[in-house]
């Protein structure tokens, strides 16, 4: 790409990752390569790509052509230095925290993050030695405070997932730069179409790129992109532990990406119109999508999202036994544990982000029984707002 001029996100999703790599046979799409090593006519010339000391590949466990294009695509996208992919989502948040937490270190985070990340929160990081602290999502003195106290790592989710809350990102990212923490944001609500977290003083920026960025639930992989010198750190511990993306999985991931600015800025306009419906339905008790002008965060998420998402939740009258009724009525919604595919997905926290955890756990990070995660498709918004009108029905 020029520098003398950024372009635009709908044109870096097309081609951003994919001029500065050999195109076999003059092929106009990045191929798929399956090898698993790559072979050298001398040692010396092998030995310098080993160590970086030359461009190519050694073993695809540590890089891979296909692997290498999409993650300079996103890194393009995030306005990073560099980018490293992983098998999946939780693979690029387990290993950040892997590749940079010691025993003896303290990290502060959220309440409601994904039901992953929440995991890895309440049962993996304590007996390692690593002090993890959770605040109340929607209080920002409350976490201001907790990394005041010192910190290694401040981790943000926003959007989150399911409560589709909004943090702050510039204000707790100074809160953690006045203690010398690193600051880590899960931005796969989000995408970086609507939100660019380093830009905003993140120094980290995590995704499950099996949900937006790929868009079309055909591929899992992880990404994080950040500094030359941070993201050196997370590939050397992947590289060593493993949880390396597939060749097919980096190519389909590309493939889905090329429309991400196009599938994004339509999930925005109908989430925004599905939610407002939603809030005037005489069975819905609460809606939540930043986009409301009365949600909790709509003045941050103004201020730092470009557009507000293809995310929200909201609840009904009759909890839980309600959602059973209406939910296997829609017509146009995968009842899946996924989310932000062309395909409308939904579905409550109890068997989607939070399935891992007990009731105990869910209501101690905030999420009802009986909320339902709705992940907004590409699908004409009519319909959507026509099936759900009918599917509610059912409710009396």
């Amino acid at each position: 790409m020029s520098e003398s001029r950024k372009a635009g996100a709908a044109t870096l999703s097309i081609w951003g990752g994919e001029t500065e790599h050999p195109l076999y046979e003059r092929s106009t799409q990045v191929p798929v390569v399956h090898s698993v090593s790559f072979g050298y006519e001398d040692i010396d010339t092998w030995h310098n790509v080993a160590l970086e000391k030359e461009p190519g590949h050694i073993y695809s466990r540590n890089t891979n052509p296909t692997v290498r294009a999409f993650e300079d695509k996103v890194k393009e996208l995030e306005g990073a230095q560099a980018a490293t992919s992983f098998s999946c989502g939780m693979a690029a948040i387990s290993n950040t925290f892997g590749a940079l937490l010691r025993p003896g270190d303290r990290i502060v985070s959220i309440k409601d993050s994904y039901g992953g990340t929440n995991k890895l929160f309440t049962e993996f990081l304590p007996p390692l030695g690593i002090e993890v602290q959770l605040c109340t999502t929607s209080d920002h003195e409350e976490i201001e405070a907790e990394v005041a106290k010192g910190c290694k790592m401040l981790y943000l989710e926003t959007p989150t997932n399911p409560t589709v809350k909004v943090l702050d990102i510039n204000r707790l990212a100074k809160a953690a730069q006045a203690v010398g923490a690193l600051v880590v944001v899960d931005n796969t609500f989000a995408t970086p179409i609507n939100t660019n977290p380093l830009a905003l003083g993140a120094d980290i920026v995590v995704h499950s790129a099996s949900k937006f960025l790929g868009g079309h639930a055909d591929a899992l992989g992880g990404v994080a992109c950040g500094s030359h010198e941070l993201i050196k750190k997370l590939y050397h511990y992947r590289e060593i532990n493993g949880a390396t993306l597939a060749p097919m999985d980096a190519y389909s991931l590309l493939r889905g990406m090329k429309t991400l600015s196009l599938r994004v800025e339509r999930q925005n306009q109908s989430a925004m119109t599905i939610a407002r419906w939603l809030k005037a339905h005489p069975v819905v008790e609460q809606v939540n999508y930043p986009g409301l002008e009365d949600h909790l965060h709509h003045d941050i998420a103004k201020a730092q999202m470009r557009g507000f998402g293809g995310m929200l939740s909201f609840s009904v009258k009759g909890g839980m036994q309600a959602i059973k009724t209406f939910l296997p009525k829609l017509q146009y919604a995968h009842m899946a544990a996924n989310l932000g595919c062309v395909e409308t997905v939904v579905g409550p926290p109890v068997v989607t982000s939070h399935v891992e955890c007990t009731p105990q756990e869910r209501a101690a990070a905030g999420i009802p029984e009986g909320l339902v995660r709705y992940s907004t498709g590409i699908e004409d918004v009519e319909d959507l707002i026509a099936d759900l009108e009918q599917a509610l029905s059912y409710i009396s």
